[in-house]
């Protein structure tokens, strides 16, 4: 026997997050939980607003009729792989159907590496009492790529042990990438471990990597039709984010296909719920465990869902609170 239930999620933002130059008040998205033999499994679909090509209220008639499929005896699997367009859909299925299957393992990785933001004092003191490997995460390119420069240069001056992965979304001309570097000693550049793609082309980035001997990663290229991921010359990385990627099978693909090109792949929030981060941890120390993945975005929301992150302070919404927008009958 089966049974599903979708649930409709609304989670007020902190102040003050913007994505591409609109203020996100509250995240969106829709909660899956599956029952089957004594086993339940839950996914979570979040389209990312300025991101995914899908919204809520098509993922939700979306997942409506997947689940309509899955009661009459599809198999989940093939279900979600169906769903190519509608990446958020296909992601938060096929992880509620690992759960339910018993694929997915319960041992997540609480490393990630932390996103540098608010009061400069207070993150210096952070960054600093960081055990091991400090290894941090800067968005770049929200505002003039010469401010960029300088503060990723008094980030690495500060604190000698401290190796940086930049994002940059694609925001700069290959000029303004050039007035960033100018602006980082060539001594400091071997401990930016990657920026993600820093320009507006991929061939601007590549031009960027050959002209300042800055590592690239490929993040919104890895989404782009017909990318094939291949060995490249300053190329270090591609940057998954299942939610705006699509299936666990693609994304375990897109790893697989990564390591034998001798690049890292890396495991990235596309900012999910509790509830999607801790997938998302368990999803990296399984298929990508000598890689630290950028989950570091809970705290841009003001309460979990369901399951709570690992000494997390931030209230937690229980399952009874929540919306019921579709039940199997």
């Amino acid at each position: 026997m089966r049974r599903a239930t979708v649930y409709r999620y609304s989670l007020p933002m902190e102040a003050g997050v913007v994505l591409r130059n609109q203020r996100l008040k509250t995240r969106d998205g829709l909660l899956v939980s599956l029952w089957q033999d004594e086993k339940t499994g839950w996914g979570e679909i979040a389209p990312l607003p300025g991101f995914s090509a899908e919204d809520v209220t098509q993922a939700q008639e979306a997942v409506k009729h997947g689940l309509s499929q899955w009661m009459q005896g599809a198999s989940l699997t093939a279900v979600a792989s169906a769903f190519s367009a509608l990446p958020s859909v296909a992601f938060g299925l096929s992880c509620a159907d690992a759960e339910l299957r018993g694929e997915l393992p319960d041992v997540l990785s609480t490393r990630c590496a932390p996103l540098c933001h608010g009061d400069p004092n207070e993150l210096y003191a952070r960054l600093g009492a960081l055990p091991g490997d400090k290894l941090a995460k800067v968005k770049v390119g929200l505002y003039e790529s010469v401010g960029d420069g300088l503060n990723v240069s008094m980030l690495l001056e500060a604190l000698p042990d401290l190796r940086l992965r930049l994002d940059a979304n694609r925001s700069w001309t290959l000029a303004k990438s050039e007035g960033f570097a100018r602006h980082v000693a060539p001594e400091l550049r071997s401990r930016i471990v990657f920026i993600e793609e820093p320009c507006q082309t991929r061939e601007q980035s590549r031009e960027f990597a050959r002209a300042t001997g800055i590592a690239i990663a490929w993040d919104e290229s890895v989404r782009d039709a017909g990318f094939t991921v291949q060995a490249e010359t300053g190329l270090a990385a591609i940057i998954i984010k299942p939610t705006l990627t699509g299936s666990l099978n693609r994304c375990r693909q897109l790893i697989s296909q990564a390591h034998a090109a001798g690049l890292e792949a890396v495991i990235s929030s596309s900012i999910e719920s509790s509830l999607g981060l801790t997938q998302l941890a368990r999803i990296a120390q399984w298929l990508t465990p000598d890689a630290v993945p950028g989950l570091d975005t809970l705290d841009l929301m003001q309460a979990q869902l369901i399951r709570r992150w690992p000494d997390s302070v931030l209230p937690v919404i229980a399952e009874p609170d929540l919306e019921v927008v579709w039940q199997s009958q």
